[in-house]
């Protein structure tokens, strides 16, 4: 599960990296970025297969369109990749409604007892990454539009897996053009998605501050520093 990650560049170096532009009103409503503690229902910057040059903000935890409630988006933050082209939830987005999410890093925990240990991921080739997801639109009773989306994830490399046995599909620059591709049936643009490589991985321990997300700033990304008289983490 990828619940928790990083943003914390700005909008230029976000459209540099993507070649694509937000929409300065959505910023000015929304103003998300940067962002060092992204979590679910969350807005966030995705670029969609629809509009590839184009950098929009939509709340993290899909909402189908046929959802008779918007809570049902805290269930559906992550979609898992070998039950993309079964469920209901995912079929149909896949197929039409792609898009990659942009981060600078993600976190997962580690239980010792009753503590979770926060573990900060990145990948040394690529400063900005991006994720791949799906998004969807639903009409409220009252006729509000809320755009979302929801992240994809794999089963763990060997540096995610030590901590945390999946992990989100993580693209390369190439893999971004093809999973946006609307050329590219469903079934072949799953075969894209694999384990990140190892060797362009990276990990380390963070303070527990980034266990409450109301914490959001640039000291969660400072590694951890052991407190006189505590134990080093094997890990």
């Amino acid at each position: 599960m990828c619940g928790r990650s990083s943003l914390s560049k700005t909008e230029v170096e976000i459209e540099k990296r993507f070649k694509a532009t937000f929409y300065s009103d959505e910023l000015e409503k929304y103003n998300p970025i940067p962002s060092y503690n992204v979590a679910p229902s969350h807005y966030h910057p995705i670029i969609t297969n629809v509009e590839k040059d184009k950098i929009h903000l939509y709340r993290w935890g899909l909402i189908p369109s046929w959802a008779k409630d918007e809570k049902i988006g805290f269930k559906m933050i992550n979609a898992r990749v070998e039950t993309l082209l079964e469920k209901k939830s995912f079929k149909k987005a896949v197929s039409n409604q792609r898009c990659i999410v942009p981060f600078d890093g993600f976190y997962e925990w580690r239980k010792e007892g009753r503590k979770k240990i926060p573990y900060r991921f990145t990948t040394k080739d690529q400063e900005i990454f991006s994720i791949a997801g799906l998004w969807d639109r639903w009409i409220s009773e009252k006729g509000e539009s809320i755009y979302s989306f929801t992240i994809i994830t794999q089963e763990a490399n060997d540096i995610v897996g030590q901590i945390h046995n999946r992990m989100p599909a993580i693209l390369n620059e190439q893999q971004e053009a093809i999973w946006l591709d609307n050329d590219i049936h469903p079934k072949e643009l799953i075969q894209i998605i694999g384990p990140y490589p190892n060797e362009l991985m990276e990990k380390y321990r963070v303070n527990e501050d980034v266990n409450n997300v109301r914490n959001n700033n640039v000291s969660l990304f400072e590694p951890f520093a052991l407190k006189k008289g505590e134990n080093l983490s094997l890990f």
